[in-house]
């Protein structure tokens, strides 16, 4: 999940990512501005998903069709922010798209 802090109040930007580690990039599953950003984030919070922030990075993704893999151009940029994810979670990418519960 990534969140925009440098454009002007009210217009924060959220993008939320999934990858289910069986092939295949990850995928953009939400993205919003302003109230809809404030939402995403709340309901990433709300479940425990770590929050990363990247202005640059959120302002490209955000160019990415909803659901769509990401760019081939992003690989290196998003996979940097897995790995701070999975270090964050405690996981690996080995664990990526099983439940949390079916961990080591």
């Amino acid at each position: 999940m990534k969140k925009n802090t440098t454009q002007p109040p009210g217009q924060r930007q959220a993008i939320a990512l999934h990858y289910g580690g069986q092939g295949g990039a990850p995928r953009l599953t939400a993205k919003g501005e302003g109230e809809l950003a404030t939402q995403i984030l709340d309901i990433a919070e709300h479940h425990n998903v770590p929050i990363h922030q990247d202005p640059t990075l959120s302002m490209t993704l955000s160019k990415v069709p909803l659901g769509a893999e990401i760019p081939e151009n992003l690989y290196v940029a998003v996979a940097e922010v897995l790995a701070f994810v999975y270090k964050l979670s405690g996981r690996t990418p080995a664990d990526a798209g099983k439940p949390r519960q079916d961990r080591d």
